[in-house]
């Protein structure tokens, strides 16, 4: 499965963005779908997860209520709504393919294949 995640940019705080993560490959029905981000000088972190049906999602307390995760298995792709931005929602943002186990899969190793990832600046 390859991934590429694309809708950044920059935005002011309140504002809205979608992205959007476009899947190659015949199997990405199969897999759990996540969206991480990483800041300047901080570690990678979990943003939200979807299950391979679309059924179930997770985010993380910081997110929720603001961000909203979807697919579309028809047409390969996750998306990541996101509204309320914040400053501190500044981060680069990857979407990831995985978590075969048990959900929600919150942990990097829990993912198997990466997308590129994709800039969000959110200006105060």
């Amino acid at each position: 499965v390859q991934l590429q995640a694309s809708g950044g940019g920059l935005v002011q705080a309140g504002d809205s963005l979608s992205l959007s993560c476009a899947a190659s490959g015949r199997t990405f029905s199969r897999y759990a779908m996540g969206w991480f981000r990483q800041a300047p000088g901080k570690e990678r972190e979990f943003v939200a997860a979807i299950s391979w049906s679309g059924g179930t999602t997770y985010y993380t307390d910081s997110v929720k209520g603001r961000f909203t995760i979807s697919r579309d298995n028809a047409k390969n792709t996750v998306y990541l709504q996101m509204n309320s931005l914040k400053p501190e929602d500044t981060a680069v943002y990857y979407c990831a393919a995985g978590g075969l186990g048990a959900f929600p899969p919150t942990h990097e190793h829990e993912y198997d294949y990466w997308g590129q990832g994709t800039q969000v600046t959110v200006s105060s």
